[in-house]
């Protein structure tokens, strides 16, 4: 007969085979006793499977008990942004508990009690007389487009029909007031509803609020919708003189350029950081058969190239190619890891694993002298795709370790 203290240590070391042994060795008990006992040592090795450091780091910092994420450099302010990225994450991490904590916190809190019929409001905080509510009510595409995503895969994986419908209605709300038909140019997904499009000829365009995994994932759902055509557009979106992701590019009749962001976001010239070094990391992790990414890849050999001469990226980078400030943090060198390990730079790609790992504090678990917010979030993006937590399919589709 199997002993129980057998059975742990079976457990912890957590492979298929052992279990099945461990079952063939149950069969000493009755059946429904036996039956009991593979079914709980399924459900604990599946606990076991789905557990994810940096995920338990990060929440135990930045999520509190009501599902709300928490962006302490910032006055305490939640984005809903910051909840997408997090219902991702936990996802990933086969965290069905927090992921319903956190789809119910932005339910309630950012679209009135209906993610279904209203996207989100962008931010959410302390104002200023001293109550909390959402600060602005306008939503932001790109956490639209994620949280759509979660939502979708998270009803398809776990078998939710309430997550499924309430990302369809996301996704179709995204695709009516967020993507745009720019003439000369194709569709494009600009950052909201309000606010981008200042005349009849010009759009503001965020390039790093359109990963094409996630495009190719609601063109494959939704072929009538607008999804195919963006990703068809990214490259030239891409596009700039010095090969570097921009973080504001203005659309219209006469192509894409690199511009200043719209009125009332600061900056002396028009500049890739802090947004567009996300499009490093969408690029990187998205399946290089998806429609788009060889190409856009080509696009942005100025930081391939930037990167064999240098140790890290440049914290920001003007559209024809020159650096500006010093380095980057710590979660800039995370996000380019995906990008450089997809084109086979190895060396350039190690030079940055170890500075990532030379920046994890032992005690928090978390990346960077500061454990700042946003390099977390990039670093749970990065790290978790080169320890194979998920994949995208060509068509965008999640491959997760634990399912």
């Amino acid at each position: 007969m199997v002993s129980w203290l057998q059975v742990g240590c079976r457990l912890r070391v957590g492979s298929v085979f052992q279990l099945r042994a461990v079952s063939c060795q149950l069969r000493v008990f009755s059946l429904p006793v036996a039956c009991l006992l593979i079914v709980l040592l399924c459900g604990l090795r599946c606990d076991a499977q789905s557990q994810w450091p940096l995920w338990e780091a990060y929440t135990q910092k930045f999520v509190d008990q009501h599902g709300r994420v928490i962006d302490h450099s910032r006055g305490e302010m939640t984005t809903s942004e910051g909840q997408a990225y997090a219902m991702f994450f936990a996802l990933v991490a086969g965290d069905r508990t927090r992921f319903d904590k956190l789809v119910e916190w932005t339910n309630d809190n950012l679209a009135q009690g209906d993610l279904a019929a209203r996207l989100p409001g962008w931010s959410w905080g302390k104002a200023q007389d001293g109550s909390w509510r959402v600060l602005d009510p306008h939503s932001a595409a790109d956490a639209d487009l994620w949280m759509a995503y979660a939502l979708c895969e998270a009803g398809r994986l776990w078998k939710s029909s309430r997550y499924e419908n309430m990302g369809k209605s996301m996704a179709a709300r995204v695709a009516e007031r967020e993507a745009v038909k720019v003439p000369g140019v194709g569709v494009v997904l600009i950052p909201g509803p309000e606010g981008f499009h200042p005349d009849a000829k010009t759009w503001f365009v965020n390039p790093s609020y359109a990963p094409p995994a996630l495009l190719a994932y609601f063109a494959k759902r939704d072929p009538a919708g607008p999804w195919k055509d963006g990703l068809a557009s990214l490259p030239a979106v891409l596009h700039t003189q010095g090969g570097f992701a921009m973080d504001w590019m203005t659309a219209g009749p006469g192509g894409v350029q690199a511009s200043l962001p719209p009125p009332g976001i600061a900056a002396v010239v028009p500049m890739g950081s802090y947004d567009a070094i996300r499009v490093y990391l969408w690029l990187g992790i998205a399946d290089p058969k998806t429609d788009g990414v060889k190409q856009s890849m080509v696009e942005m050999k100025g930081m391939a190239m930037y990167l064999k001469g240098h140790t890290f990226p440049p914290e920001s980078v003007t559209s024809a190619g020159k650096a500006l400030g010093g380095n980057a943090p710590v979660g800039f060198s995370a996000a380019v890891i995906p990008f450089l390990r997809t084109q086979g730079m190895k060396k350039e790609e190690q030079v940055q694993e170890n500075r990532l790992m030379s920046l994890r504090n032992g005690k928090s678990g978390l990346y960077g002298r500061e454990a700042a917010y946003y390099d977390q979030n990039l670093a749970l993006f990065a790290t978790g795709w080169v320890e194979e937590r998920f994949r995208f399919d060509m068509d965008g589709r999640l491959r997760l370790k634990w399912n």
